[in-house]
C-alpha cells in the first residue's frame, strides 16, 4: 500500500461512505465519495462487525478479524459465521451482515435481490485458490484422476450407477466410492460443478455434503474409500491427514500448489476468492470502511500464511481505490469465469 497514502483512508481515524447508490450489473458501476464523521471515543461503546458466507475464504477472514482489534482504537466484536457463498450473500442481500465471503463471484440472481433491497457491495478479490482433490492417505492408487473422470464420478447420471472406483479407471480396485464435496449453497459447489461438469449446480446428490470443509476433512480422514474437494487452505492445514490428487485437464496431471496457481498451470480448479463488503446501509459505517481497508493491508501475508496465493501489489492497490472511492458493483457481469488466472483477473480490476 506504499504508492497510496494512508492519509486517503484515515484523517480522523473513521471514515463513512453518503448513502444510496445501489449496485449494477455486468460492468456498470457507480461511485461515492466518503465523508468524515466523528470518531467513535466511547471506550465502552461496543460495534459489531457481522461476516459470513464462505468456508474457503473464512481462514483469510478469521485469522484478519483477530488481528484487528488489536490495531484498532475502535472497540469492535466481529463475528465471522460459515453458510457457504450463496447462504452468505442471501443474508447480505437482506441487509443482515455487513460483509459477505465469497468463494465465486456474485449472480445475478443475488445481484437483482441485492438491487431490490438497496443494498450496494464493493468487490474485493483478495487472493486464489486451487480447489483440492484429496482423498484418504492410505488410498495407494489414486496418484491422479483427469477432469473427464471427475465428471464421470460427480455428473447426474451417475447417481446411483457410478458407486465403485474401477468403474471410473478400469485399474482402480473394486471398492465402493464414498464422495465428499461442498453443500448447494457452497460457491465451491457452484464453481466445481461448471468446471467439471459443465453447469454450475448440476451434481449427483447421493453424497455426504457440507459448507463446512472442516466436515469434509474429517469425513475423508475417516475413510479409505473416499474422495473430496474444498479449498486449499483446508488441505495445507491437514496434510497429515489426507493425499492430495493431481489433475488432469489434458496437459499432464499438476498438484494445487502456489507455483502451479501463479503459472495459471492448475486448471480448471484455480479461481479467485473475494470479499462483498456493504458500506451504505450498515450502522457502523466507519467501522466497516476501517476493517476493509485493514483487510487489505494484510490480504496477502495472511492468505499465504494460511495456503492460500495472494494477489499482487498492483492488484490490492486497485482494491484500495475501489474501496475509497466507493466503486460499486461487479466486473464479472453475474457470471463465473472459469480459468481465470491472476494476471486475467488484474486486468479485469482496472477495466473496473
Amino acid at each position: 500500500m506504499k504508492a497510496i497514502p494512508r492519509k486517503l483512508a484515515f484523517a480522523l481515524g473513521t471514515l463513512a461512505f453518503a448513502t444510496s447508490c445501489t449496485a449494477t450489473s455486468n460492468s456498470s458501476t457507480q461511485t461515492q465519495q466518503p465523508q468524515k464523521v466523528t470518531p467513535v471515543t466511547d471506550a465502552a461503546t461496543v460495534t459489531t462487525i457481522k461476516i459470513d458466507g464462505s468456508s474457503t475464504v473464512y481462514p483469510i477472514t478469521q485469522a484478519i478479524a483477530k488481528e484487528f482489534p488489536a490495531n484498532s482504537k475502535n472497540n469492535t466484536l466481529i463475528k465471522v459465521g460459515i453458510s457457504g457463498t450463496g447462504g452468505g450473500f442471501e443474508k447480505f442481500c437482506a441487509g443482515e451482515t455487513d460483509i459477505n465471503n465469497a468463494s465465486r463471484p456474485i449472480t445475478q440472481v443475488e445481484m437483482a435481490a441485492c438491487k431490490k433491497n438497496g443494498i450496494s457491495y464493493i468487490e474485493l478479490p483478495i487472493a486464489f485458490d486451487a480447489l483440492t482433490i484429496a482423498v484418504h492417505p492410505q488410498n495407494d492408487w489414486a496418484k491422479d484422476i483427469t477432469v473427464a473422470e471427475l465428471k464421470k464420478m460427480w455428473e447426474p447420471e451417475a447417481q446411483g450407477k457410478i458407486t465403485r472406483w474401477n468403474q471410473v479407471r478400469a485399474s482402480w480396485p473394486n471398492r465402493p466410492i464414498k464422495l465428499y464435496g461442498a453443500g448447494d449453497k457452497s460457491g465451491t459447489f457452484d464453481y466445481f460443478t461448471e468446471a467439471i461438469v459443465g453447469k454450475a449446480k448440476a451434481s449427483r446428490k447421493d453424497y455426504t455434503a457440507s459448507e463446512n470443509d472442516d466436515v469434509l476433512v474429517a469425513g475423508i480422514n475417516k475413510d479409505l474409500n473416499a474422495l473430496g474437494y474444498f479449498g486449499y487452505a483446508y488441505y495445507e492445514e491437514n496434510k497429515d491427514k489426507l493425499k492430495v490428487v493431481a489433475v488432469n485437464s489434458g496437459t499432464g496431471s499438476v498438484i494445487p500448489s502456489r507455483e502451479t496457481v501463479e503459472k495459471a498451470n492448475y486448471q480448471p480448479l484455480s479461481r479467485p476468492l473475494f470479499i462483498y463488503v456493504n458500506l451504505w446501509s450498515s450502522k457502523n459505517k466507519g467501522v466497516v470502511y476501517q476493517f476493509a481497508d485493514f483487510y487489505i493491508q494484510k490480504a496477502s501475508k495472511i492468505a499465504r500464511s494460511v495456503g492460500y496465493v495472494p494477489l499482487s501489489d498492483e492488484a490490492y492497490k486497485i482494491d484500495y481505490v475501489h474501496l475509497y472511492k466507493g466503486k460499486v458493483g461487479t466486473v464479472f457481469g453475474g457470471k463465473a469465469q472459469l480459468d481465470l488466472t491472476l494476471g486475467e483477473l488484474l486486468r479485469k480490476q482496472k477495466q473496473f
